[in-house]
């Protein structure tokens, strides 16, 4: 979704004010393959020797979230959210209840579905998410 040059143009689009930790935040989720908790974004910024607390991580994260430049995910046993860049993809997820790992499932089987709710109910639909648990190879073999 984003590169370096163009923070800047996404936060003011968003009525968002370009700060130093809004971008260190989503450059750090731009370098990320996958999800990262808070406290993950908290360590490699502080590996990139940005001087930030964990507090305003979070609430930065949380700005963000609302504004639909990051999404956020939670794993039902655990009490730490994910969080990644919104790169306007329809993804699902397959989540390790072991390590955490999350891996992003092509295609989705709900597309038809959704549009047979839609016209049962007469419901609006805007968007579905859609996370599987259980456990990967490593996990599940005991690494």
């Amino acid at each position: 979704m984003l590169e370096n040059k163009e923070y800047k143009e996404v936060l003011k689009r968003e009525g968002l004010k370009n700060t130093k930790h809004r971008t260190s935040i989503l450059e750090v989720m731009e370098h990320s393959e996958v999800p990262l908790t808070a406290e993950e974004i908290f360590i490699r910024l502080k590996e990139w020797n940005v001087a930030i607390s964990l507090s305003t991580v979070y609430r930065v994260l949380e700005t963000l979230v609302t504004k639909d430049l990051v999404n956020k995910s939670s794993i039902s046993n655990d009490s730490k959210a994910l969080f990644e860049i919104n790169r306007m993809e329809h993804k699902h997820h397959l989540v390790c209840m072991g390590c955490k790992k999350m891996v992003s499932v092509e295609g989705c089987p709900f597309e038809e579905f959704e549009k047979k709710i839609q016209g049962t109910n007469g419901f609006d639909i805007t968007g579905h998410k859609l996370e599987i648990y259980g456990y990967c190879a490593e996990c599940k073999h005991g690494k």
